[in-house]
């Protein structure tokens, strides 16, 4: 017998199997770290702009689905509640309670209005619940019930004489518990008693909802009432028994009609209006945790769920379901097939299934055990591709076929229908059906690369993709035994994660470098611009390509998924993306699959699970852009929030700028997309980038204005928007400034100007006197050359003359020689000589000039060479008046022989003379007297 404990753990293995077999909407998670805040979370509300806030530990949080900002509460106490009423935020903490307004700057303001009736709030008060009805805003702690009027701005207070446990409001009234009392509804300003039966009295209210029949009460332990006037009814659901077991702190009725139960111990029961089970979300099927404190549905119809220990957000209208394996049984998904009614899974375990139609556990199929690579059906059989080989699956049994080596794909045989090729770890092989069975046939000889991927054609020629090797073409022959020796592709070259597939007979390869088509003719690969721009901007990731069974092929990029579909007018591929990054799908690089599960349903396998997308509910309403920040910051400075309504105007040294913009949307899988253009400094938009902020860095003075647009689920949003600002100019650079910079410069221009003038007429009139000057100087030069020349004609012609006496007196003084010679002569005749010889006598000393001849001439000869004797005298005073009248004549340049006659002495004595005048010169024997008397 087994023993009762392993009975116990059996039960709780399939229990926990079958709860990770439900597929859910997608919860998106938010921890503490992630919005700066504290653990838990007491209320939740929505604002007109549909962001989010959270009546937080730490304080009133908002998050605009973009970014998270925290705002202290005003006395630093933890926020128990918060609704939002018009523009209006209100909360309560402790011992305080108000509302917060939205700034310009796009930040809250709070208003206290407890400090109005400050004395009337009892000690130690903490306001748990706000409501609103019409005009009236209630604000519930656990000892009283505040209500303000609005348009009065006056308050007043309910005081129940027992503790009040909580307030609710519904359609036609507000509602509230006390402990020990019963169900009360404020009318007039006062509490009603509505009910005081015995189990309202004894069991905590969670909730109050209306329904025709009257009130429908959600109680903590004991499920839900129906109140039809005084009676009491119970509301029986399928888990009575659980919710009992679980406590249920916190409730939210549904626009769809259904109630969201948020548990203290296990998670979310989501129940439709009947009662019966949608879904039970627990932290191991993908809560962050099973303490739920409060709930709240958004304008979207997501479900925002306020934990003990963080926030999440259930996607319950999002066109995609998650099946989350938390538990590791299941494993990495490489492959699905829906066949006969039953979902197929493929794992790195093995091979899963069950039924579609429920939301049963999945089995595992015996004899599988370990890695599947792909599932395909064909002619009535499903065929697994295994670690292990082939298997053929025939109701849930696993049969295996071929195990020589590890399986990949299958692909059928042109006109041969009994045969099916496989890609096999070692080349390809071929099964046969006989008998109605699969047989392995034969593996064909010529080939054993890996054949991960093949595709086959109508000529038996087998084009196979190999990731580390390329691509290669195989001829085989008809009876599928062997290939002819293949071709080895140069190009297109091998690639990480590179694929291979056929669609509308036509063969594509896929790499890094882009998508291939296979010309049939040429058997060439050429590039196929449409596919290839998928991977252009550093979107490729994998090559992977699929073709579904509505002929549609699927590529993964870092942020879409990709599908092209014939067009219904052409032959052309028409493109569809689907904003979802592979960072959120958890898919396996290059093992990416996705299977057609019905006509608008693909099962998507990722590391954890699968999710099911239904590409006819991509599309998404109501979705707007708007400011979220505009900040400024001075260098080193901190930034300031700014107006973002009005036109901005900041100062110059304020030119560093950032935008921060949002598109309230909380979609786990699909982000918004923005795209942006600063006019004035960018001349064309930025590419889309799902970042929702942008900063400029010391923008030059000018006018701009910023425009955003957004895109959701690939469909552009209806609104754009725009922020209009100016960089001033720095005070240096102003009109006023420009202008008296230019009045400046004027004057400047006019001085210089005048400055220049002065100059150049100084520098003129200097150039004048300059010039007069010079031409008076050279006038001087000229008359002095005149005089000087004149004079120099004056010295020649006194020279002239000089000469000429000197030469006149020099023939005088000859001629009184010779007279005097004449007369000596006629003297020696005798005395009684003829009485004509004495008159002759008489008449020569008539003729004989009377003075000295030589003063005569020495006069003349000063004249004609001044200072020439003196310089002689002076150069040798040794000199007599002889020597000097010879050196006169010598300067005359006579000869010995001229100068005999004039010192009336013979030739040799003059020859004599010369050389004593020599000798007292004391001249060299090379030296000429002559020449050195003319020296001189």
């Amino acid at each position: 017998m087994i023993p009762l404990k392993t009975k116990l753990l059996f039960f709780i293995f399939l229990m926990s199997f079958c709860a990770f077999s439900q597929e859910l909407p997608p919860i998106v998670k938010y921890t503490s770290s992630t919005y700066g805040a504290g653990n838990q979370n007491w209320m939740i509300a929505q604002d007109q702009n549909r962001y989010v806030f959270f009546a937080n530990n730490d304080g009133l949080l908002e998050f605009n689905g973009s970014n998270w900002e925290l705002y202290p509460s005003p006395n630093e106490t933890i926020i128990r509640s918060v609704k939002v009423i018009g523009n209006k935020i209100y909360t309560g903490c402790y011992m305080e309670f108000g509302f917060w307004t939205r700034q310009t700057d796009g930040k809250l303001k709070y208003t206290s209005l407890s400090n109005r009736i400050k004395n009337k709030i009892l000690d130690d008060e903490q306001f748990w619940n706000v409501l609103n009805y019409d005009q009236w805003v209630i604000f519930q702690s656990l000892d009283r019930i505040y209500i303000y009027d609005t348009k009065t701005g006056t308050f007043k207070v309910i005081a129940p004489n027992y503790k009040i446990t909580k307030s609710f409001r519904t359609k036609n009234g507000i509602y509230f518990q006390t402990i020990h009392g019963g169900l009360f509804e404020i009318e007039s300003g006062k509490g009603r008693l509505v009910s005081n039966n015995p189990i309202l009295q004894s069991n905590r209210i969670v909730n109050v909802f209306s329904i025709e029949e009257g009130l429908l009460i959600q109680t903590q332990l004991n499920g839900f009432y129906k109140l039809i006037g005084p009676t009491l009814t119970k509301f029986s659901t399928e888990v009575d028994s659980e919710l009992a077991a679980s406590s249920v702190y916190s409730s939210q009725l549904l626009s769809d009609g259904s109630f969201a139960l948020g548990t203290v111990s296990n998670g979310i029961f989501i129940l439709t209006n009947e009662g019966n089970i949608k879904y039970h979300i627990t932290q191991n099927k993908g809560l962050s945790n099973n303490t739920v404190l409060s709930l709240f549905e958004d304008a979207d119809q997501n479900l925002w769920v306020g934990l003990d220990n963080g926030i999440n957000c259930i996607n319950l209208q999002s066109p995609i379901q998650n099946f989350v394996d938390d538990t590791g049984i299941l494993g990495t998904v490489y492959t699905s097939k829906l066949y006969k009614g039953n979902l197929y899974i493929g794992t790195n375990q093995g091979l899963f299934y069950k039924d579609h139609q429920t939301n049963g556990q999945f089995k595992f199929i015996n004899g599988t055990k370990g890695q599947v690579w792909s599932l395909f059906e064909y002619d009535g059989t499903l065929f697994c591709g295994h670690d292990s080989g082939t298997f053929v699956i025939e109701n849930a049994v696993a049969k295996n076929v071929f195990s020589a080596s590890g399986t990949w794909k299958f692909e059928t045989v042109p006109n041969q229908k009994e045969l099916v090729l496989q890609g096999n770890y070692y080349g390809i092989s071929v099964l046969k059906k006989i008998n109605n069975q699969w047989i392995f046939k034969n593996k064909i000889v010529g080939f054993n690369y890996s054949s991960r991927y093949f595709e086959i054609t109508a000529a038996l020629e087998v084009y196979v993709s190999h990731e580390y090797k390329g691509v290669f073409r195989l001829q085989l022959d008809n009876t599928l035994l062997k290939t002819k020796p293949f071709t080895t592709y140069s190009s297109p070259k091998k690639g990480k994660n590179a694929s291979l597939t056929k669609l509308n007979n036509t063969i594509y390869y896929a790499n890094k470098e882009g998508i291939f088509k296979l010309n049939n003719t040429t058997k060439r690969f050429a590039k196929d611009e449409l596919l290839s721009a998928v991977f252009e901007k550093e979107e490729y990731t994998s090559g992977k390509l699929i073709v579904d069974n509505s002929n549609k092929i699927w590529l993964f990029s870092k942020n879409y998924i990709h599908y092209f579909s014939s067009s219904k007018l052409s032959n052309q591929l028409k493109q569809n993306v689907i904003p979802i990054p592979a960072s959120l799908t958890n898919s396996m690089l290059g093992f990416e699959n996705i299977t057609q599960i019905s006509n608008s349903n693909y099962l998507i396998g990722t590391t954890d699970g699968y999710y099911v997308l239904n590409i006819n509910d991509l599309s998404f309403k109501n979705h707007s852009i708007s400011f979220a920040a505009i900040t400024t910051n001075k260098l080193n400075e901190s930034f300031v929030n700014r107006d973002i309504k009005e036109e901005g105007r900041f100062s110059y040294d304020e030119n560093n700028i950032s935008f921060n913009y949002t598109v309230p949307e909380f979609n786990k899988y699909i982000n918004a997309e923005y795209q942006y253009l600063l006019e004035g400094f960018q001349e064309d938009w930025s590419e889309w980038n799902a970042k929702p902020t942008v900063s400029f860095k010391n923008l030059p003075p000018g006018y701009y204005t910023f425009k955003v647009k957004a895109k959701f689920a690939n469909s552009a949003l209806e609104n754009s928007i725009e922020y209009s600002f100016t960089v001033k100019k720095p005070w240096y650079f102003t009109n006023i400034a420009l202008f008296v910079y230019l009045i400046l410069v004027l004057v400047m221009a006019q001085f210089i100007h005048k400055a220049y003038k002065n100059y150049y007429q100084k520098q003129k009139e200097k150039l004048i006197e300059e010039n007069n000057l010079l031409l008076e100087i050279k006038e001087l030069e000229n008359e002095q050359e005149v005089m000087r020349i004149r004079n120099e004609q004056l010295s020649q012609d006194v020279d002239t003359k000089s000469r000429e006496l000197a030469v006149s007196t020099m023939s005088l003084n000859s001629k009184n020689e010779l007279l005097a010679f004449i007369k000596e002569d006629l003297k020696k005749t005798p005395d009684d000589g003829n009485r004509s010889i004495k008159s002759v006598i008489s008449t020569i000393n008539k003729n004989i000039s009377e003075g000295d001849s030589w003063s005569v001439f020495k006069e003349a000869f000063d004249n004609a060479d001044k200072d020439f004797l003196k310089k002689m005298k002076l150069a040798h005073p040794s000199l007599t008046p002889n020597d000097l009248r010879l050196c006169a004549y010598l300067r005359l340049n006579l000869s010995s022989k001229e100068v005999a006659p004039l010192l009336n002495i013979s030739v040799r004595s003059v020859e004599i003379k010369r050389y004593r005048l020599r000798k007292k010169m004391e001249l060299s024997h090379e030296q000429g007297l002559v020449e050195y008397i003319l020296a001189v």
